[in-house]
């Protein structure tokens, strides 16, 4: 084992890691969010909706095939942020959506 200096806090744990320790712990606590189909969905992909969805607060349906251009990952497994023309702050279930 060589002793770089290069330890990392963990502040969950209250441990000092290597730094190959924390990239295993980092890798290990990544969420992958997947279409519904299946596919790994990532930061700047564009998706499709795959059904007709009434958007609540916004009075408005978006229809089945609408494209959402640079969705954002938000941390959950199950929900990415994304803009939409006419709706700011839109947060769309991923099993509702396809990767194009």
């Amino acid at each position: 084992m060589t002793d770089s200096g290069d330890y990392v806090y963990d502040e969950a744990t209250g441990e000092w890691l290597s730094p190959e320790d924390a990239a295993a712990r980092t890798d290990a606590n990544q969420v992958v969010v997947r279409d519904a189909v299946g596919n790994a969905l990532a930061d700047g992909d564009s998706v499709t909706l795959i059904k007709d969805l009434a958007v609540k607060g916004a009075g408005q349906t978006l229809k089945r095939g609408t494209v959402i251009k640079s969705i954002r990952l938000t941390g959950d497994d199950q929900e990415i942020d994304c803009r939409h023309p006419t709706i700011k702050g839109l947060v769309l279930r991923a099993e509702f959506v396809r990767k194009v």
